[in-house]
């Protein structure tokens, strides 16, 4: 009896042993911060850099359209071409020669529409320009694989009518309208903050 006693107790203590090890185990398992992978840039410093270069002066005529000041309009226009002509687009060669061709074809695109807006004269017909850069420079970072500041895709449903939309890139979340401004002809500046935000870029 007493040998039954002594096997029982020894294998109440040994579980009892067992239970107390994983359960500490665990929990100090569960209270190790955890470790987050370090992000790696896909491309050079120097190539991102110049990517960074050519959004700032983007945002800056963004900016200017907002106030309807056409001589800073086309200022920050030729900034902005001699920027994406600056573009070291060889490097994405290293990762694909089809995101080169794409990356060039939109490039291309970029310049054609943003060229009209230094002869441009009217202010409605230099917005229909920036509305087409806009579409153009849009994939294109998505293309690259955009690792810049975050950038939001901003949407007006009626920057041209009623039922004309256009969208545009900006740095902040809140809506600052390029299309109606805050001069515009009909609505002065009462639609200065009309549209959303459909999407957004950032490194990831």
């Amino acid at each position: 009896m007493k040998r039954i006693l002594a096997i029982v107790f020894l294998t109440v203590i040994v579980l009892l042993a067992w239970w107390l090890f994983f359960k500490t185990d665990k929990e100090s398992k569960q209270s190790e911060p955890k470790v987050e992978a370090l992000k790696v840039k896909k491309h050079s410093e120097n190539f991102n850099n110049k990517v960074a270069t050519t959004i700032k002066f983007y945002l800056d005529m963004k900016n200017a359209f907002v106030e309807g000041d056409t001589l800073h309009i086309k200022s920050n226009a030729t900034q902005f071409i001699t920027s994406v002509d600056s573009l070291p687009l060889d490097e994405l060669q290293k990762d694909d020669s089809l995101i080169l061709i794409a990356a060039q074809q939109e490039v291309s695109e970029i310049k054609a529409n943003a060229s009209p807006i230094l002869e441009e004269t009217d202010l409605t017909e230099m917005r229909h320009d920036f509305s087409m850069v806009s579409e153009n420079l849009y994939p294109f970072l998505k293309t690259i694989g955009y690792e810049g500041e975050k950038l939001y895709w901003q949407n007006c449903p009626m920057a041209f009518g009623d039922d004309k939309p256009a969208n545009w890139l900006s740095n902040s979340s809140e809506i600052v309208n390029p299309y109606l401004g805050k001069n515009h002809p009909v609505y002065k500046s009462g639609m200065l903050n009309c549209g959303d935000n459909k999407d957004s870029l950032y490194a990831k």
